[in-house]
């Protein structure tokens, strides 16, 4: 029997007493009391018992069926990052539970908040090898923040109430509940209560006022300072603080790919992207720097580069929540142990208003080189063949800074970031650390589900489009108006770029014979175009946001561009390419 949703809001009012209920039915009510309205996942054997309870909630709790369990996860993803509300998983026992340990690792480094929920075999089989069991719990533990194995209904709400809580709190990350089937079937009284905190779990550290202390006395001193932005600003909320921390203090910031969007990408004080693609400013003035403050940023080697090397002349104040980030990679002569937010509002009424003028314009002139050297030729091509670089800038003119861009991993990642203009947070969605090929696709859709009321973009290369492309089925399914744009250059383009760089251009495997993308997407329902004139990409591109519904574009662009300014691996920032 199906349950309307003024019954379910009934059932979960506070004070309400213990309802007998299966372990299945307490999963599906716990989600509801967490305000869950959206899962991803896949049915299986294992997880069985759970999709049949889901069909009692069809009114109340909606279900993305994907392709493949690495679509739902990636897609779980997509939906975090731009919304407020973690991302849910269900799969089932064995290769449902093991497909989606790719997407775990990508949440853990990108600190994304996930509750996966795994099925698994009943409780007597348990390390039986019966079908399809797997013990997940030893697989996935280095790549979820927490994990844990329910063996026994009475079990089930707690464990999702500490679930939710250290997915959510401190830093982000996935965590994953595996459940016996046995545990599915059985009988408890159901009584929901949330997660609070439990004793050995600080997920936010005290804020330490000698620290804030330090840092102000640093910043007002510093003659050449430079912001790194990461993530951990939009994580902690803090973009209207950081904001008026930049403006007052006068301080260039640069971002990380996870960060970009936090501060305005026209903001006169933002002066671009860190790392082996980053802008050629921020990277060869490091070392010029006199004090780096570092906020919600992990110091990843492709923004360091050689670190026996990396900001040689600087002081490091490091803003961080993780303590395991504190001197992993860089020692930080100040470390601010602490959320983003609390910490830039403490520093704010510190530090002392400035301007550095004269180090500004020498963000100003290194920019103005790498526009004639790189932007330029990449933007406003004189040459006959289509650049990556030009089809982000005309989908600029549409969105005016104001969609979301999904991207998934290689040379149109890098371009991607480096030319899309975003206006407001939680706008560009990535594979950082892990840069896993095949996460754009479902991470989109999670995207667009989270948010239907702004536009979303995928740009993702030919290779990684073909990792997950099944996923054009869940589209389709769900009518989410992705606009899907892929810059086909006929080869895995990064990997093809080094090849070419550094090893004599020995295209080894990388050259790809693709399928006809564009039947391929009609197959699914989703409409297309390929377009291979720049005559004609304006209008393509308008063409494709007029659309009702799904599209997808496919852009030839050339076989061999590549992408710079580039730090090539081992080498100083201040070592950045041009060329």
């Amino acid at each position: 029997m199906k349950l309307v949703k003024e019954e379910v809001q009934d059932q979960l009012k506070k004070g309400q007493k213990p309802q007998r209920m299966t372990g299945a039915h307490a999963i599906i009510q716990s989600l509801l009391a967490e305000s869950v309205d959206l899962i991803f996942g896949y049915p299986g054997g294992a997880i069985m018992p759970v999709y049949d309870a889901l069909y009692d909630y069809q009114d109340v709790l909606k279900h993305v069926l994907t392709r493949h369990e690495q679509g739902a996860i990636h897609a779980a993803q997509g939906f975090a990052r731009v919304g407020v509300k973690p991302g849910i998983v269900l799969a089932t026992s064995g290769p449902g539970a093991t497909n989606l340990i790719t997407g775990l690792a990508d949440a853990k480094i990108d600190s994304t908040p996930l509750v996966c929920i795994t099925g698994q075999v009943g409780s007597q089989l348990l390390g039986t090898d019966a079908f399809q069991e797997t013990d997940i719990i030893s697989i996935s533990m280095p790549v979820t923040k927490w994990n844990h194995q329910v063996t026994k209904a009475e079990e089930i709400p707690d464990a999702i109430a500490k679930a939710f809580h250290i997915a959510t709190s401190g830093r982000p990350g996935p965590v994953l509940i595996d459940i016996t089937k046995d545990a599915q079937f059985a009988e408890l009284d159901f009584l929901y209560k949330k997660c609070k905190g439990f004793r050995s779990y600080i997920p936010i550290p005290k804020l330490k006022q000698e620290s804030i202390d330090q840092a102000a006395s640093l910043i007002d001193v510093a003659k050449k300072p430079l912001i790194l932005f990461g993530q951990g600003v939009i994580l902690s909320q803090a973009e209207q603080v950081f904001k008026k921390f930049v403006e007052k203090t006068g301080i260039p910031a640069a971002w990380t790919i996870l960060g970009l969007s936090a501060l305005p990408t026209e903001h006169p004080l933002n002066v671009g992207m860190l790392g082996m693609h980053g802008n050629y400013g921020p990277n060869k003035l490091t070392n010029e720097a006199d004090l780096l403050i570092a906020i919600g940023m992990r110091f990843d080697d492709r923004v360091t580069g050689k670190l026996e090397t990396y900001g040689k002349n600087a002081k490091v104040i490091h803003i961080e929540i993780d303590p395991a980030e504190i001197n992993k990679n860089v020692f930080a002569d100040v470390a601010v142990l602490a959320d983003a937010r609390d910490a830039l509002l403490a520093l704010l009424d510190k530090v002392s208003p400035n301007e550095h003028i004269e180090w500004h314009d020498q963000f100003k002139k290194h920019m103005a080189l790498e526009v004639e050297k790189v932007i330029s030729k990449e933007l406003n091509p004189e040459k006959d063949g289509l650049t990556m670089g030009e089809v982000v800038k005309r989908v600029n003119d549409v969105t005016k800074g104001n969609g979301i861009v999904v991207t998934d991993v290689g040379q149109h990642q890098m371009i991607g970031c480096r030319y899309a203009k975003f206006s407001q947070s939680k706008s560009n969605v990535t594979s950082g650390g892990l840069g896993t090929m095949g996460f754009c696709l479902p991470a989109a859709l999670g995207a667009k589900l989270a948010r239907p009321d702004r536009e979303v973009i995928a740009i993702i290369g030919d290779g990684g489009f073909q990792m997950t492309i099944q996923e054009l089925g869940a589209i389709f399914q769900t009518k989410a108006a992705v606009k899907i744009i892929i810059l086909n250059n006929q080869f895995l383009g990064m990997v093809r770029q080094w090849q070419q760089l550094f090893f004599d251009k020995r295209y080894s495997s990388t050259e790809l014979v693709n399928p006809d993308f564009i039947t391929i997407a009609k197959g699914f329902g989703i409409e297309g175009k390929t377009v291979s004139e720049r005559s004609s990409l304006e209008a393509d591109i308008a063409r494709m946001f007029e659309h009702n519904g799904p599209y997808l574009l496919e852009v030839m662009v050339d076989k061999e561009d590549n992408v710079f300014p580039m730090v090539p691996t081992g080498a100083c920032v201040s070592e950045v390419r041009l060329d």
